[in-house]
């Protein structure tokens, strides 16, 4: 007989005061609060758990507990139905008092005094418990309901920051903690989704019918699936790398008649090098070259490298290290003829400078790209057989690791710019590192453009260090006062505020006058608070002290480029800005300008990392005699891009740099200050060919108040593709290896960036690489778009995804001109219909565009439908490359009419879209007035001004999926595609029972369903034969899946009919079948008596027989004239549905609190004696006894 819940948690007895009302809890990972439908705030878990009463409260409060010991096992004859109810995977270990706020007033006047207590006696009593939580190792942090906590939760959040603990207060929740608390918790959200699912009775048996059909010659299928993974290869279905390349080293011939073409081979290349170097234009070459700071460090470099394996070298701007030190290594190695066995890679940060230096290498060198010196970068290189020095991005090395772990062939490996920071060099280094044990002969360079070289020598033991000093022309530095009192420019409040155009009004908004400042702001605040502008005359003064940080300042750089062109000498100009919405919405304002958009005076390029590579080239033109260039770029052009032709740069002195915050788990890409190092770059562009000028836009006071070096981008991002690459390099446990890091992130980020790949499929549970995981690490995109990617082409919807991936990975195609908003928006709006995904329309703004190139209109598409053309050809571009890999891993074949067969069921691209973006999902909850939605990390968030879903009154969907969150104030989801349940159920990730039949879970509890038992089996039916076969696919791309066409028939059926008829409820904790039975036993006649129906005889002669109370009631009025009541007794509380009047609200509320006590089964007289027995039993405990029992 399961009546051991009465006895969990504390029942209050008739006693003056009542217990505070607080809950320990271990952990925070894995939990869930208890659904709101009930108010009995109890939990269960699985270890003992302690109730701490305060000594010094004793005098004043005494409580009288009730406890029971539960044996998880099963000794003990009594156990609780919420310990069938909660997954194993949310479940929370606390102690709590279990009344509600609602029943304080109708207890006693004892009760009613505790409610108003000072906040002086509050705090004390506060500060005992925060003591005690510090004490207990095993508790993790405290959780109150109360509201005197809540009214005093200031002065306790002052206590507890004092005493070294967080605090956050959660809706109606108090939560005090010894790790930092996240900003929203959905464990604490008493209204987080759960959803009760529908469909027709006659959609539900003809997809039935389908997978009936499907599983009755499964056993046939069977026969033709393919290899076990486990059999030749390994787990996740893949070759060891290490065993692939072993073979291939011990096959591979090493006899004399190879020794003699490879000696043959060098020498032609000493004599090809020595006849370059002889000849007049190779010797006006080699007198250039050196002239270059490097030359005097030839030696010492070429010494260095041959007695050791890792070399560190440092060289200020235009020293020539990048050009320099790797063909100094080549020349050596050809004139020592080993040039042949001579293989050196050179790793770029950017790919537009291993294409620009790769150039000017071949140049230099007296041959044609692709000879001796070649570049490769994403799906784009040049290289031939006798290449020797490759220049690459950094990501291409970390893909040949993936195919080749020991870089057989490689004899030097340099790695530029190393000072930057970015995750991939971080990342290679520690491969680099083990590496070398393996590889004594190989040689590895560090180069960096700034002093910090310590740091990779100590990381490498110790690493010799060459420092080569640089060669630039003397540059003057501006800093704003100087350029406001030189040029009489006036800051006020008003002309600081950028123009990004009205779509980007949040833009401006922030850079106006608010009460809370900004980071960047704050960031600068005291330095400007103690600087000393004394010596600079009033107008300048009173500029700088109105000067906003937080804008880029559009209109003072337009101001500072005139004076340059009417004023200052010629030269080119190079303007720092932070992405690509400040360069492009500045480029607007300087061409609507008379002097600065005049072409035949001046010439305006702009250079960003997403520019096709033909474009990014144009910076590098000379333009013509009389016309000035300026290039508005980002901080790639700091370093490795050399412009020959700057004299004047421009420094807005900001950067936009992704932050990442594991807490909270949510990713921004914000402008924040440059560092120190990063600003000598920017000085350092104005002086290659001849003595500049930099004109800084803040003061010299914020200069001085920058970091020296910036924060290397291991710490500030998400780390999902990293951990893919760590897994796919196997190179074991991911947290371990990224703890061998020049500096590791934080144990949070990796551990969200793990769970994250296993939600997507990519890892199993035991952090082993899955096969769909292994073919994602093999797209140079984001997991989740690479498995969007995968799936649409595995059913054969293709063309449409691609676009949809493309379209994800480039900025936004679609335009929303600040004076034409509204027809900007409308033209989006016909691209999606009524079919609410921002994806879906942008296919077709894709394929309408493709239709229209076809016919050479495509310009005049563009631009009435206010597209970027631009944006539009690169994801062409990105199309093209994407099959061509899918094509490479062996997914698609050349047959382009199969991979696209279904791809005008748009019903199955929604699917694929959630299947890829998920655990991006938002509930959906439509309101009069406004639409609700909620995601896990977030709680409240909304919809950016740009989504097509942003603008509608009612969203017919549940759910929505989104690739991209932006947090300004609040969290905007910035694109989103409307999914129905069933496309959430079988394409959204993986689904646990609950705890009764036809209860479903998603995302560890956070998701729950709720249907018919029939319906949840065909669920997870149509899920795990659908995973079957995408695993099939996968191992095999060549399956036919015609044997597979009832269950598909069965899944495009469900996902297509599916019109959403099911509707959100909050704190559900039963299933239909059960609710049936409590409105059953609540509207009953009490034809039995006292034993029979009627629920409040039956509470009442349960509680009389135990010696306690009889129940009381408190009933109040709800909408539609319909009421609900709430029974009480002994603390706890248990709120019935709304019914027609108050008595049977009262019978309903007492046949909750049967059902829960008696744990689903009818209450005989038997049973009735049993429990009374049991109560009365307890009772005599005195209070000592009772104090200190414990439950499990």
């Amino acid at each position: 007989m399961a009546y051991s819940a009465i006895f969990h948690g504390c029942l209050r007895a008739t006693m003056s005061a009542r217990p505070a009302r607080v809950q320990f809890r271990r952990t925070y990972r894995a939990s869930v609060a208890l659904p709101s439908a009930s108010p009995v705030a109890l939990r269960t878990g699985a270890a003992p758990l302690r109730s701490v009463l305060a000594p010094t409260l004793l005098g004043r409060r005494m409580v009288a507990c009730l406890a029971v010991e539960v044996d998880r096992r099963g000794r003990s004859g009594v156990a609780s139905p919420f310990l069938h109810r909660q997954s194993s995977s949310y479940g929370r270990f606390d102690y709590q008092d279990v009344s509600s706020d609602e029943s304080d007033l109708e207890v006693g006047s004892s009760q009613q005094r505790q409610m108003h207590a000072s906040t002086l006696d509050n705090v004390e009593e506060w500060k005992w418990k925060l003591t005690m939580l510090l004490r207990n190792k095993e508790e993790q942090e405290m959780v109150s309901r109360e509201r005197k906590d809540r009214r005093d939760f200031e002065q306790l959040s002052a206590l507890a920051t004092r005493m070294g603990l967080y605090s956050h207060q959660y809706s109606k929740v108090v939560v005090f903690s010894k790790a930092p608390l996240p900003n929203y918790r959905s464990d604490l959200d008493d209204r987080r989704p759960q959803r009760e699912v529908a469909l027709p009775y006659r959609l539900q048996m003809e997809v039935d019918k389908h997978l009936q059909a499907y599983l009755s010659r499964k056993p046939k299928n069977r026969d033709k699936l393919l290899y076990s993974p486990k059999s030749e290869h390994g787990v996740d279905g893949s070759i060891a790398v290490d065993d692939l390349y072993d073979e291939q080293e011990r096959i591979t011939p090493n006899n004399v008649v190879v020794e003699k073409i490879q000696r043959r081979r060098s020498l032609q290349l000493r004599n090809k090098q020595q006849d370059w170097q002889e000849c007049p234009e190779g010797q006006r070459m080699l007198e250039f070259r050196q002239g270059l700071p490097a030359y005097k460090e030839r030696d010492a470099l070429l010494k260095a490298v041959s007695e050791n394996q890792v070399v560190v070298v440092s060289g200020e701007t235009g020293c020539g290290k990048t050009t320099q030190l790797p063909q100094y290594i080549l020349e050596s190695e050809i004139e020592a003829a080993r040039g042949a066995v001579c293989s050196i890679i050179c790793t770029q940060p950017r790919r537009i400078s291993a294409m620009a230096v790769s150039e000017r290498v071949a140049s230099e060198r007296g041959e044609q790209l692709g000879d001796s010196v070649g570049y490769k970068v994403r799906l784009e290189g040049m290289k031939g057989r006798d290449t020797r020095l490759l220049f690459c991005t950094t990501g291409i090395l970390l893909r040949r690791l993936l195919v080749d772990r020991k870089l057989t062939g490689v004899t030097h490996v340099i790695v530029d710019e190393i000072h930057e920071r970015g995750m991939n060099e971080d990342f290679l280094l520690i491969v680099l590192k083990d590496l070398l044990r393996r590889r004594p002969e190989l040689r590895l360079i560090l180069m960096s453009a700034t002093l910090n070289a310590e740091l990779f020598s100590n990381y490498f033991g110790g690493a010799p260090m060459i420092h080569i000093p640089g060669f630039t022309y003397p540059v003057r530095a501006h800093f704003l006062e100087n350029i406001l009192e030189v040029t009489g420019y006036r800051l006020t409040p008003h002309n600081q505020i950028d123009d990004y155009g009205q779509d980007k009004s949040w833009k401006m908004q922030r850079q106006a006058v608010k009460k809370r400042k900004s980071q960047i702001a704050t960031a600068v605040e005291d330095a400007l608070e103690s600087a000393d502008f004394r010596g600079y005359g009033r107008w300048t003064r009173e500029s700088l002290s109105c000067w906003n940080p937080d804008s880029i300042g559009f209109n003072l750089i337009e101001h500072v480029l005139c004076h340059i062109i009417q004023k200052e000498r010629p030269g080119a100009v190079l303007v720092f800005m932070t992405g690509w919405d400040d360069i492009n919405s500045l480029k607007d304002q300087l061409q609507s300008h008379p002097l600065l958009g005049d072409p035949s005076r001046v010439l305006l390029l702009a250079c960003h990392g997403s520019m096709a590579s033909s474009e990014q080239r144009l910076i590098f033109d000379k333009p013509p005699d009389g016309v000035r260039k300026i290039v508005l770029a980002t901080n790639m052009a700091e370093t490795s891009i050399t412009i020959n032709d700057v004299v004047f740069v421009v420094d807005c002195g900001k950067a936009k740099e992704t932050s990442y915050d594991a807490l909270n788990n949510t990713p921004c890409l914000l402008p924040s200050w440059i560092s120190k190092a990063a600003a000598r770059q920017r000085r350092g562009r104005a002086g290659r060919v001849q003595s500049g000028e930099c004109y800084h836009l803040y003061p010299r006071c914020v200069y001085d108040a920058f970091a020296d070096y910036q924060l290397p981008e291991l710490l500030r991002t998400p780390l999902q593709s990293l951990c893919l690459q760590i897994k796919s390099l196997q190179l074991g446990s991911i947290a371990e290896f990224l703890s061998r890091a020049l500096q590791p992130p934080e144990s949070l980020s990796v551990q969200n960036a793990v769970e994250y790949l296993k939600v997507i499929g990519a890892l199993d549970e035991n952090e082993n690489l899955t096969v769909l995981g292994r073919q994602l690490s093999m797209l140079p995109v984001e997991p989740k778009l690479g498995k969007m990617l995968i799936l649409g082409a595995i059913f054969n919807c293709l063309d449409p995804v691609m676009s949809i991936v493309a379209g994800l990975s480039v900025r936004d195609p679609f335009l929303m001109p600040f004076d034409k908003k509204d027809l900007a928006e409308s033209a989006k709006a016909q691209f999606s219909g009524h079919d609410y995904s921002d994806h879906l329309a942008l296919a077709r703004a894709y394929d309408g565009w493709r239709d229209a190139e076809r016919q050479q209109a495509g310009y005049e598409y563009c631009w009435r439908n206010f597209l970027s053309a631009q944006t539009m050809k690169a994801i062409g571009s990105l199309r093209k490359q994407f099959f061509s890999l899918l094509k490479d891993i062996g997914i698609v074949d050349q047959n382009t009419e199969l991979s696209n067969s279904w791809s005008h069921d748009e019903h199955l691209i929604r699917a694929i879209i959630c299947a890829g973006l998920f655990p991006g999902i938002s509930s959906v909850v439509n309101k009069d007035k406004s639409i609700s939605l909620k995601t896990m990390e977030d709680g409240q968030v909304l919809l950016h001004s740009n989504s097509v879903n942003a603008g509608v009154p009612k969203i017919p969907y549940p759910w929505l999926v989104f690739n991209e969150k932006v947090k300004v104030n609040s969290v905007f989801l910035r694109d989103s595609t409307g999914i129905s349940d069933s496309v959430l159920l079988l394409f959204g990730g993986n689904i646990s029972r609950g705890g009764l039949d036809g209860h479903l879970k998603m995302l560890g509890g956070y998701l729950e369903f709720f249907m018919e038992s029939s319906l949840a089996e065909t669920y997870l039916s149509l899920k795990r034969e659908l995973g079957e076969l995408v695993q099939n696919k996968l191992l095999n791309p060549k399956f036919d899946m015609q044997s597979f066409h009832d269950l598909l028939m069965a899944v495009r059926l469900l996902v297509s009919e599916d019109q959403c008829e099911g509707r959100f409820v909050f704190g559900r904790q039963l299933p239909k079948k059960v609710t049936k039975v409590t409105l059953q036993a609540a509207s009953s006649k009490g034809a039995n008596g006292a034993t029979g129906d009627n629920s409040k005889n039956q509470l009442q002669t349960l509680l009389v027989r135990a010696g306690h109370e009889a129940p009381t009631y408190k009933t109040k009025q709800v909408k539609n004239n319909q009421f609900r009541s709430t029974a009480i007794f002994n603390g706890l509380d248990f709120t019935g549905r709304p019914c027609s009047n108050k008595k049977l609200a009262e019978k309903d509320a007492a046949a909750q609190a049967l059902l829960w006590l008696r744990g689903e089964t009818q209450l005989s007289s038997s049973d009735m004696d049993a429990v009374s027995t049991l109560l009365k039993k307890k009772k005599v405990k005195n209070q000592r006894t009772a104090r200190s029992s414990r439950w499990s």
